[in-house]
């Protein structure tokens, strides 16, 4: 019971600050592509990385890994809504920018998460 409770809290803090990037992305860069989503997927595959070579090298507990890579995390990224918003532009018309969506996704979050691991690997070691 005590690790559904830091999930839902670490789950919480995930989807507020998805929240906030959406907004500040939009701010930023307009909303005709969606680059909240695409930050958010980018930094949760580079953290997930991170946090999970991090915590199998430092031992973390099953608790604090899942509260963070489950709650946080998968409250941070957004796959679902990286789904609904592709499909939305191919139904606007912007097919070139659902499939530059996919690409940038998929390749931006495959580096993202190599990166991730490199970074944790600098951290921690191994």
């Amino acid at each position: 019971m005590e690790r559904l409770f830091w999930i839902c809290l670490a789950g919480g803090l995930g989807t507020g600050a998805r929240h906030v990037v959406s907004l500040w992305a939009a701010r930023q860069f307009g909303t005709t592509f969606p680059y909240g989503t695409l930050l958010v997927n980018l930094i949760g595959c580079f953290a997930i990385a991170v946090v999970m070579h991090s915590a199998s090298v430092l031992v973390a507990s099953p608790t604090a890994r899942t509260a963070l890579a489950v709650g946080l995390l998968g409250g941070l990224t957004t796959y679902s809504s990286f789904n609904y918003e592709t499909m939305r532009l191919v139904q606007e018309g912007a097919v070139a920018a659902a499939f530059l969506n996919v690409a940038l996704t998929t390749v931006g979050g495959f580096m993202a998460g190599f990166g991730g691991l490199l970074a944790g690997r600098a951290l921690v070691g191994q």
